[in-house]
């Protein structure tokens, strides 16, 4: 096994272009930690952090865990803290917009230069997206540390006010570390390894699992000598429940539906033309972290807002996590946005046309609206059995963190997006990197030496 490894380790050193690729993403990725450590002006860093420790838990310690998923850092109050989230969102706006928008959708149709347009408006979308989440960074570090004068204390120690220069400074920062991310993505894309936004947010994710092994020590090493028995048992099924669910997330990720595509037979002659047979993949879990993404921006508004409202704290009780219904709310959203993005993004009448035009058919099915009609019936069979599957994986941090007593950052790191955000992007790094061997003859990740 070990032999296997430096083979293929040497097989990658041994492509200039590869080992190039390799260096220039490692050293993008230092880069951008290097980031999180450039504080932003008029943060008392020192008062900060004693607040962020006083206000431990609930929800200060769900946007620290929000923020890891965007690679960025809300706690710390730093040049990165917006993360590359802005650059996402506005993907995701247009994303939809090509769908929904004929003029755009027309334009992603028109190749390079299409391409070229979208990701050009796209930019121009990242700086409005944020701004506005800048404003909000700001105006959560004057406000959710307690009365505005510990706030003047947190936030500015140089002047007695906080007044609308501070405020300003500290976006214009925000905003220029969200955009040199946004540049720092399509560099990595460019000229690295994988796509660059998601390398950036995988990154930002494993940078917090040490301290989630850290912790787990903690535990272990404070805990009473007739208490550490079971700390060490709950360490251990921790770290088993952890391998349990990236087996089963790259199973999952991994599995697809083949469909098969029949290509018609031609007579010319003597000679015969096509007649071929090859597949259509349908992944399983075709949306990827999209239902989760959404259904978390969407689950927490309830209980806020019904708490708010005189007669409904009743109703809105019901509604915080840890609750029933919370966890049915919570499965009902990410299973509704799994086929609302699958409707978006899977057009089976667009197939179905496509593979009319090119003289294939699906075998046993007529061409046209009979193989739109299986297609879609078969995407919705598979679509609910990912959605299902990523439900499961969405609740796996909720039910540790509420039956083993642990912190939602370790948690977390058993599931929901992060896992699934960590297993696709390697997976798909590393597939990147097997079809470099693979098109310079190598043997590559799976496939054995002949010899």
């Amino acid at each position: 096994m070990f032999d296997r490894i430096r083979s293929i380790v040497r097989d990658i050193l041994g492509i200039p272009d590869l080992r190039r690729r390799i260096l220039i993403t490692f050293a993008l990725l230092v880069v951008y930690r290097i980031g999180f450590h450039i504080y932003l002006p008029y943060v008392d860093i020192n008062r900060l952090e004693a607040r962020l420790q006083q206000e431990k838990g609930g929800l200060i310690e769900w946007i620290g865990y929000a923020s890891a998923l965007t690679a960025g850092n809300f706690r710390n109050a730093t040049l990165f803290s917006l993360g590359i989230m802005p650059y996402i969102t506005a993907s995701i706006i247009f994303s939809m917009l090509v769908k929904v928008i004929p003029r755009l959708e027309a334009l992603s149709k028109e190749g390079e230069h299409g391409r070229r347009a979208i990701n050009r408006y796209t930019r121009y979308a990242t700086v409005l997206v944020a701004i506005i989440q800048g404003i909000f960074v700001v105006y959560f570090l004057r406000t959710v540390f307690g009365t505005p004068q510990e706030t003047v204390a947190i936030i500015d120690r140089q002047s007695p006010t906080w007044n609308f220069f501070t405020g300003f400074v500290q976006l214009l920062c925000l905003v220029l570390g969200a955009l040199f991310l946004m540049w720092l993505g399509e560099k990595i894309s460019d000229h690295g390894v994988g796509n660059g936004a998601s390398v950036l947010i995988m990154a930002g994710i494993i940078s917090r699992m040490p301290f989630a092994f850290y912790y787990l020590r903690q535990q272990i090493e404070s805990a009473a000598p007739d208490e550490r028995a079971q700390r060490i048992a709950q360490a251990g099924g921790i770290l088993l429940l952890f391998v349990a669910v990236v087996a089963a997330v790259v199973f999952i990720t991994r599995g697809q539906r083949r469909i098969p595509i029949q290509q018609a037979r031609t007579v010319r002659g003597r000679r015969v033309y096509g007649g071929t047979r090859h597949y259509m993949p349908l992944r399983v879990n075709s949306a990827g972290v999209m239902p989760i993404i959404f259904a978390q921006a969407i689950v927490v508004l309830p209980p806020k807002i019904l708490g708010s409202l005189t007669g409904l704290e009743w109703l809105g009780r019901y509604l915080n996590p840890g609750n029933f219904w919370y966890y049915v709310f919570y499965v009902g959203l990410i299973i509704f946005f799994s086929y609302f993005w699958n409707s978006l993004m899977f057009n089976p009448v667009e197939i179905a046309n496509n593979i009319k035009e090119h003289g294939s058919f699906i075998p046993g099915i007529r061409p046209g609206r009979h193989t739109a009609q299986y297609l879609e019936r078969i995407m919705n069979r598979i679509t609910l059995a990912g959605a299902v599957f990523v439900a499961i994986i969405a609740l796996v941090p909720e039910i540790v963190r509420g039956n083993m007593a642990v912190s939602y950052v370790v948690a977390s790191l058993l599931g929901g997006t992060s896992m699934l955000i960590i297993v696709s992007v390697a997976l798909d790094v590393v597939d990147r990197v097997e079809s470099q061997l693979l098109v310079r003859q190598y043997d590559g990740f799976v496939r054995g030496s002949s010899a």
